[in-house]
């Protein structure tokens, strides 16, 4: 079928593009090399005699260091919300027995990684997030495998992550593990860890050597209602009671250790690294044994101080990471053999003499020596060479038989801190020549696509035919590609760093196939083709305020792609087509003007930016006029909608049902789940009621799903026509007359139906503000329809004109309209990102919406989770490429206007076969877009991986281009490969020989 031919050009410019991120990012997110060793101390030359029998490790997921200072809150402070005042309490009765940090916790901050580092004392890597929901064991040494070496029973109790990293590592009748991922649930797991934690602190017979409990109501308060909801006062205060309660069972033989794993942003969410995300709380505590005899003498070469945004004086500082070796030391265990982190100096700063802090540092300095030693000698060793004279000099430094004690301690602790420093920047490290094959391939490939672009337009009618034959040679293309990337790996694998066969394989294949198509297909180099918004827009990344700033420079680009149909309106040759594209045109402007509205605000554009999103009084809840709106725009939209078909009288057939009975109570149910959720967050309701909302939500949300797919879809797939056809017995003689109305539209009308499908799906995952946003969308796209319509009509009419100035008056309407242009596409392909940062989301890990895992599961589903969060994320770009078709479709009637004549059949039209060729234009134009901002975004990642910003903004909007070019192009082919071949073959049956009268 001619259609699959298209479906198959589509899929295999996928397939390129494809391969190109995966080189690209091969060399660019790059993960650590883990070592399998272990410290082994048979001697006891590298411990310490224990300070402590046992540890008692506490973390309150998400404890920010101003939720727990030592400062007196109040309310005119910075730390107002600060309610952990036990800490400040003993602090001041037992100056040497606790101690306060603020401890930095490296990006990416979200709890597996935290985890990992809290027990390994290494660092994560960038591309380890993806792990978090789902990480694996933790195979190389950690504190807990010391633990495990040594005989320790260690109890656990709380967040189940603990679990999936150390599965075999609990006494098996002392782990209680909870659900992690329901951050809609504030209190079960902190409720599980206060029933098990006590009675093991109260039993007399001290079964555990280790007990971690791992609390996450103040992380879900964040992330569930936002840092200044009550909610999270009413979870600090019972964190404070039970921390009172666990002082007050403490034995004089447990270390108490009481931390954040990370801290939040003002939203309460985290995940990047932002000063209040890395900047968490510590607390120390021995109510026995002293844990230093004076802090104040220490020299002050060792300490580092640093200041929490907003305090008004600086507070001590450390690594989270330092707790590793200084909680095995102090326990009498080995420091993990992978461990970057530095002794904390006040636990050991026994005697004035310093010889215990002397001889920890040794220990840990030896070890960090080791550790990197091991790293040089691995396969990965070659990260290290451009660091290793720096490291010798640092280590050099501390074999000085000339030092005194302060300065030894203080080369010793420089050793560890520059260790640390060249680790951070050999995980940084990258692949340029996968990187430079990556950048080639999407290069090539991009030009590939606009090639193929290039060429389907100049095929005209005859594109069937010419794709024909281009497959065949894209085909031999792929398979001499391959049989050249085998033999190149075969005679050059010892000059491929990092590469193996299947890389080549991916690079030579897809790299062949570009070159056939650029050969076979000369891309138009035409100025007025040139895509001057796109190149703006990809040039755009090269900045970091550009970058940051992109939610706003995207309406500007949007109104600046449409400023040529306002133009050729005001010189249109009839009033109705110039009214039709000036009013349309004005309504797709105030719908983009509105959409910018709704803000989230990243980090980096405070204080100019105004959240706008969530109210401002509360983060995580909509603003008041949006509670109000919410039900009313799910009512009108479908009303829209239908309005804009009743325009070309395609508001009949399955519309009459579809819009009314499918669509709109769809709408209606995404409106009422998230109602709800807004009534149980705010304590509207009574306590008792959150279980009932909690389940009447969930089934509204399963129902609508099911509804509108298998019910809407049901009703698409066997009636996917909205025309109203009639026809009446003839008078004898007379040849049976059908009459249909929608004809018209009968392609775009069909085709809005199956898109509105998707669009009721997002709109469920969407929160109320961004389903308004939705919205206003749909009705931009609509408008902008008409105006590609009617410019289309200006533009036929201006040929006609320019060949025959009779012919407007004379000739009949051609069977073929001006095709489509790439121009046409760029409105859209823009106002998919619009809706995606007007939709509460940004390029930044903090502005993913975790309530929209929960909304078909109470608690985390595998299955369903990831999937409302993809479609709460990167919904909008779906339907950008399931829109584009609507360019080719809409307006287009299946019969060219001249009666079909003997020699071209009416079910083989030039109308119907022009109309598939430009659904594939289409696609091929969204495409290119995306393609291009990924370029864009992956040039300046490499140009500018050794940025102070890289991982902050330019790593980020690298992997959401990524992100969002797979979805628009999956979008695409679903499109095309569902909806256009359906309503393709379903018109094509009907009209197949029929006598019409049009109306």
């Amino acid at each position: 079928m001619a259609l699959s031919k298209g479906f198959a050009l589509l899929s295999l410019i996928f397939i390129i593009h494809l391969a190109g991120i995966y080189l690209f990012t091969s060399g660019f997110l790059l993960t650590r090399h883990s070592l399998p060793d272990f410290t082994q101390c048979p001697d006891n030359s590298c411990t310490l005699p224990p300070t402590h029998q046992r540890a008692l490790l506490i973390i309150i997921d998400a404890l920010r260091f101003d939720f727990i200072s030592p400062d007196p809150p109040t309310p005119a402070s910075p730390f107002h919300h600060n309610i952990l005042t036990l800490p400040q309490e003993l602090t001041a009765a037992h100056p040497r027995h606790s101690f306060l940090f603020n401890a930095y916790s490296d990006p990416p901050t979200a709890t597996l990684q935290r985890i990992k580092a809290l027990t390994t004392g290494s660092l994560p890597t960038f591309i380890d997030i993806g792990n978090n929901f789902g990480g694996s064991s933790i195979a190389e040494d950690s504190i807990m495998k010391q633990l495990h070496l040594s005989g320790k029973q260690v109890a656990f109790m709380g967040d189940d992550t603990w679990m999936s990293v150390f599965p075999d590592s609990f006494h098996p009748n002392m782990t209680f593990p909870y659900d992690s991922f329901n951050v809609e649930d504030l209190h079960t797991v902190d409720n599980g860890v206060v029933r098990h934690l006590f009675p093991l602190l109260e039993d007399e017979s001290k079964p555990f050597d280790f007990l971690v409990g791992h609390f996450l109501g103040v992380d879900h308060v964040g992330h569930r209602v936002g840092l200044d909801h009550p909610s999270m006062k009413e979870k600090l205060n019972q964190m404070n009671r039970v921390l009172t309660r666990v002082v007050e069972l403490l034995d004089r033989d447990t270390l108490l250790v009481v931390l954040g794993d990370h801290g939040m942003d003002r939203s309460g969410d985290h995940g990047g690294d932002g000063d209040l995300e890395t900047s968490s709380a510590m607390w120390i505590y021995s109510k026995g044994a002293e844990l230093s005899v004076d802090p104040l003498s220490l020299p002050s070469g060792l300490l580092q101080y640093r200041t929490f945004p907003n305090a008004p004086t600086s507070h001590r500082s450390i690594q989270q990471i330092d707790i590793v070796p200084s909680l095995s030391l102090l326990l009498g265990l080995p420091i993990p053999f992978n461990n970057l982190g530095t002794v904390i100096p006040e636990l050991f700063w026994r005697e004035r003499s310093g010889a215990g802090l002397i001889r920890a540092l040794e220990i840990n300095v030896a070890q960090i020596r080791n550790y990197l030693a091991a790293y040089r000698s691995s396969s990965s060793g070659g990260e290290l060479h451009d660091a290793w004279q720096k490291l010798n000099e640092a280590w050099t430094a501390t074999q000085s038989t000339t030092l005194t004690v302060e300065q030894y301690l203080i080369v010793m602790s420089n050793y560890t801190r520059v260790s640390l420093a060249a680790c951070r920047a050999i995980w940084a490290q990258f692949n340029p020549f996968l990187m430079g094959l990556g950048l080639a391939l999407l290069g090539m490939g991009l030009i590939a696509t606009w090639a193929a672009y290039s060429g389907l337009s100049l095929a005209g009618d005859s594109w069937n035919e010419w794709l024909d034959g281009q497959l065949q040679n894209y085909m031999r293309g792929a398979a001499v590609g391959s049989i050249c990337g085998l033999l190149a790996y075969l005679a050059l694998k010892s000059y491929l760093p990092g590469m193996d066969a299947l890389d080549c394989i991916l690079f030579c294949a897809p790299f062949v196939v570009c070159i056939v198509i650029i050969a076979t297909s000369t891309p138009s180099l035409f100025f007025s083709s040139i895509p001057i918004p796109l190149i703006l827009h990809a040039m755009a990344f090269l900045s970091n305020s550009f970058t940051f700033w992109e939610d706003r420079m995207v309406p500007f680009l949007i109104m600046s792609s449409i400023t040529p149909y306002v133009l050729k309106g005001a010189i249109a040759p009839s009033s109705r087509l110039r009214w039709r594209i000036l009013g349309f045109s004005a309504l797709f402007a105030v719908c983009v003007r509105l959409i910018s509205i709704s803000t989230v605000c990243r980090e980096e554009q405070q204080p100019y930016c105004h959240l706008t999103f969530y109210a401002p009084s509360s983060w995580g809840s909509p603003p008041i006029p949006v509670l109000y709106l919410a039900i009313p725009v799910a009512i009108l939209l479908p009303w829209i909608l239908r309005s804009f078909l009743k325009i070309s009288r395609s508001h009949l057939g399955l519309t009459k049902i579809f819009l009314p009975w499918i669509l709109m109570p769809s709408l209606l149910a995404g409106v009422a789940y998230w109602l709800m959720d807004w009534a149980d967050s705010t304590n509207i309701l009574d306590g008792h009621w959150s279980p009932i909302l909690r389940l009447a939500r969930t089934w509204l949300a399963r129902s609508a799903f099911i509804f509108v797919l298998a019910g809407g879809g049901s009703l698409w797939w066997l009636i996917p026509l909205c025309l109203d056809i009639s026809s009446p017995t003839p008078e004898p003689g007379e040849k049976r007359q059908v009459t249909v109305i929608g004809y018209a539209n009968a392609f775009g009308s069909s085709y809005l139906v199956f898109w509105t499908i998707s669009l009721a799906v997002v709109y469920i995952t969407t929160q109320l503000t961004g389903q308004l946003v939705l919205a206003l969308t749909a009705v931009a796209l609509v408008a902008h329809l008409e105006v590609v319509d009617s410019v289309r009509d200006v533009r036929m009419m201006e040929t006609l004109a320019a060949s025959n100035p009779s012919a407007l008056l004379n000739v009949p309407t051609p069977s073929r309209s001006p095709p489509i242009r790439f121009s046409d596409v760029v409105p859209i392909a823009l106002l998919g990102l619009h809706a995606f940062y007007g939709t509460g989301h940004q390029s930044a890990i903090p502005s993913i919406q975790w309530k929209s895992a929960f909304i078909l599961s109470p608690s985390a589903n595998y299955a369903l989770s990831p999937l409302t969060v993809i479609l709460n994320s990167f919904g909008p770009l779906l339907l950008v490429g399931l829109a584009v078709p609507l360019l080719a479709l809409w307006n287009r009637s299946p019969l060219p206007a001249v009666p079909p004549t003997a020699q071209k059949p009416a079910h083989k039209t030039r109308a119907d076969t022009q109309i598939q060729g430009e659904s594939i234009i289409a696609g091929l134009s969204v495409m290119i877009y995306y393609l291009g901002l990924l370029l864009g975004a992956a040039v300046s990642a490499a140009i500018l991986r050794r940025h102070l910003m890289v991982w902050k903004i330019f790593a980020p909007r690298f992997m959401v281009a990524v992100l969002e070019l797979v979805v628009v192009e999956v979008g695409v082919l679903v499109g095309f490969g569902a909806g256009v071949q359906r309503i393709g073959g379903r018109v094509a049956y009907l009209f197949r020989g029929v006598a019409t009268q049009l109306a």
